[in-house]
Parts: structure tokens; C-alpha cells; sequence
């Protein structure tokens, strides 16, 4: 029995190396098959799948400064929830939250980080970079290592050959910002910084428009970084998952957050936030994803426990 357990662990390292061991030690993650109405999903959830989904309506945002240049604040999503079997709306609640961050670049530093042997979730990540905020990065592949172009203090990770064309955020000592990489490729865009990384979808692009497309049924805890009109970096990691990709992209471009691009980061249990910063301290982990495999709704869940998902790549906020 010995034998054959190590001969699977010795297996599963050589297709998923040390990562791949962690997210086993760690219980690891399956996709379950799942219906509509599945009582394993989150209420937000379920009324997101009924076809045609809820419109979703912003609250009110009530930004609270924790430090110079740094603000917090939640921003509250609204949905009318009407019966399953007529038109008659029933109530309009609370379907999800966005936690939100709006940094001002000159007075903070944003670095890309990748420890790809998938040993450190978010707490791992604020104690040992000791940063102001830690959330999720771009994708990553079985490895743990970037699935996009990623710059991390300097140095290059991920494909050095990448046809993007969504967008990057790019970071130096004293700037910050998201680029559209239809506006510029990324090798250029990643000129003079220090920390970068592209991912997708844009989800809001530098003309107002979206290039978030997907199946209507693919929801999940979300994550974004974004630019509003003061050149203010905003980052977001929703509470529930009651948006597609598409329907995200259109509530941030209607929201009262003055975005001028967003653009999407991994989502998933992956999609986590934390803020440490004089007496404001935030601690959270997303745990939904359900998407459509093989025409079947699927809901990606632990296998064993409840431990929190190991974070590749991050994008960590300190002081100057």
C-alpha cells in the first residue's frame, strides 16, 4: 500500500511537480456535477442561472481612508428577484459585495510575486511580505508557474512569446497603471517597469467597450485591477459569485467606481484579498466556481476539508 501511495505521489509530481503535491496535502480540488437549483451553491448563484439572469444594480459606496493615498470600501450589488414561475418581482436584495481598494500609485509599491510550488495562501503571503494588501494575480498553469507574461521585480516569467491582446498591469517605483494591449504590445508596455503582468478579459477597454465574452453559467468568486479617472489603481475581489465574466464587465462600467479600465484577474476559490493597514484589517477568501464542461454545470470544490486555495502568483501592495 506504501509502495503504490508513493508511486502515485512520485506520478503526480512529475505531471504537476511541487505544486501539485501541495494542492493534494492541501485537499485538493474536483469539479462535481451539479444542477441549477443545486443546494451547494450559494442563493446569489442560483438566481444568476435562471435565464435570462437578473439585471444587477450598484449601492451606495462609502470610501474610508486608512492611510495616505490608501481608501476602502464595499461596494453592495443589487438584484430584483422575481418567482420562478411568473413576472411579478418578489423583492430586490443583496446578491453580492465587492470589497474594493483605491490606491494612489505614487505613495505605494505594487510588486508581481510567484512562488510556484503552491505552498502559501493568503496569510502566507501577508506575513511573509509583510505588504499593506495581497490579492490574486493572473493564471497559472499545473506547475504554479505564470500561464501569462509576468515581470516580478525585474525579472521575466511566464511565455516570453504571448499574442495578448486584453490588457497588463504595469508597475515601476513611482507609477502604476493598466494598459490596453490593443493600444501597444506587451513587450513595449512592459518597458521601463519593474512588476507587470497581462491577463484577461479587459473588462473595461480604453474606448468604453468589453472584451469579456463566455458561457452565461461560468460564475465565480471574481477578482480585478483597475485605473479610474484620477490614475487611482482599484482593486476588487467580490464576496459571492453572481457574475459571468459578461456581466461583471457591464455592472463595473455602470457602478459609481469612475473606472477607466479593469481588467480581469484569475477567479475561483484563487480569488482572495487581504488588507492590513493601521486598525483596518480584511481577511478574505473566495470559494465558487461553477462552469460548463462537456455540457454539464460543474461546481470545482474541495475533495477533502475546507483549507483555502494556495496562491502562484499575487500582486502585493506596500510602502514606498
Amino acid at each position: 500500500m506504501l509502495i503504490l501511495a508513493g508511486g502515485l505521489f512520485i506520478g503526480f509530481y512529475v505531471y504537476r511537480g511541487s505544486y501539485g503535491i501541495h494542492a493534494i496535502l492541501r485537499g485538493g480540488f474536483v469539479w462535481y456535477s451539479i444542477s441549477d437549483d443545486d443546494p451547494r451553491i450559494s442563493n446569489s448563484m442560483r438566481l444568476a442561472l435562471r435565464d435570462p439572469a437578473p439585471a444587477a444594480v450598484p449601492g451606495k459606496v462609502e470610501w474610508q481612508s486608512v492611510g495616505d493615498g490608501f481608501e476602502v470600501a464595499e461596494l453592495p450589488v443589487f438584484a430584483e428577484e422575481s418567482s420562478v414561475h411568473s413576472d411579478t418581482v418578489s423583492a430586490v436584495r443583496l446578491v453580492d459585495k465587492i470589497l474594493l481598494a483605491r490606491i494612489d500609485p505614487a505613495l505605494y509599491r505594487f510588486q508581481v510575486q510567484n512562488v510556484p510550488a503552491g505552498n502559501r495562501e493568503l496569510g502566507d503571503w501577508m506575513k511573509a511580505t509583510g505588504a499593506l494588501l495581497v490579492i490574486n494575480g493572473s493564471y497559472f498553469d499545473r506547475y504554479g508557474m505564470p500561464d501569462t507574461p509576468v515581470l516580478s521585480q525585474g525579472k521575466l516569467l511566464g511565455p516570453s512569446e504571448y499574442d495578448g491582446h486584453h490588457g497588463a498591469f504595469v508597475a515601476s517605483a513611482t507609477t502604476a497603471s493598466v494598459v490596453d494591449l490593443t493600444q501597444e504590445d506587451w513587450h513595449k508596455a512592459f518597458t521601463g517597469a519593474t512588476n507587470a503582468m497581462v491577463s484577461y478579459p479587459l473588462l473595461i477597454a480604453s474606448d468604453g467597450t468589453s472584451r469579456a465574452k463566455g458561457d452565461r453559467r461560468w460564475l465565480a468568486n471574481r477578482s480585478f485591477v483597475g485605473q479610474d479617472e484620477a490614475g487611482r489603481i482599484v482593486l476588487g475581489t467580490t464576496e459571492d459569485a453572481f457574475f459571468s465574466l459578461e456581466r461583471f464587465a457591464a455592472f463595473l462600467h455602470q457602478a459609481p467606481l469612475g473606472l477607466k479600465l479593469a481588467l480581469n484577474l484569475d477567479g475561483g476559490p484563487v480569488a482572495c484579498q487581504g488588507i492590513s493597514i493601521g486598525n483596518f484589517h480584511r481577511d478574505f477568501c473566495g470559494k465558487w466556481e461553477i462552469a460548463v464542461h462537456g455540457g454539464q454545470l460543474k461546481l470545482l470544490a474541495p475533495l477533502v476539508g475546507q483549507r483555502r486555495s494556495a496562491m502562484p502568483i499575487v500582486l502585493t501592495v506596500s510602502r514606498n
